[in-house]
């Protein structure tokens, strides 16, 4: 059974790495979607700190994201494509990182307590299925070091499921 360890380290890319590691471990063998997205999220609540929602939103149509998979507070359930950072992210095929919420055009407040957040496409076969949203309840929470960790999660579940 697998069980997450405490990654004790100030180096954000060396927590990354131990955190990759531990992913791989917990979803090596098993390709269904959302029990790789439940325990992708509970993995990322778990150890990453200050964070007040971790999970995915997934592609239903062209035109439309549904909440998947969560750890938090309960969450919108549809969001548009090109419509808060989600469904930017999505629109734009590119990761989004939002030091203050507030100041982002069009943002989607479904916990008022949210400050910051990060979004990460998920990509499968080169095109976007969904995407990684972490949600933080302290301002610029999240630099460059988590997009790039959290990227590599999003492969690692990606390469993953069926």
């Amino acid at each position: 059974m697998f069980q997450a360890a405490t990654i004790d380290t100030g180096d954000k890319r060396a927590f990354y790495a131990e955190l990759a590691k531990q992913l791989e471990s917990l979803l090596h063998g098993e390709p269904n979607l959302i029990a790789n997205a439940a325990n992708t999220s509970a993995l990322m609540f778990q150890t990453m700190p200050s964070l007040n929602w971790a999970g995915f939103y997934f592609l239903e149509t062209d035109d439309e994201l549904v909440l998947g998979p969560f750890q938090g507070k309960p969450a919108c359930v549809r969001i548009a494509v090109g419509r808060g950072v989600c469904g930017t992210a999505v629109k734009e095929d590119r990761s989004i990182l939002v030091e203050d919420v507030h100041a982002f055009p069009g943002h989607i407040a479904c916990d008022a307590a949210s400050r910051s957040e990060l979004v990460v496409p998920v990509r499968r076969d080169g095109r976007v299925i969904g995407v990684i949203d972490l949600d933080s309840p302290e301002p610029a929470r999240f630099d460059r070091d988590d997009q790039i960790g959290i990227e590599k999660l999003a492969a690692i579940f990606a390469a993953a499921i069926a």
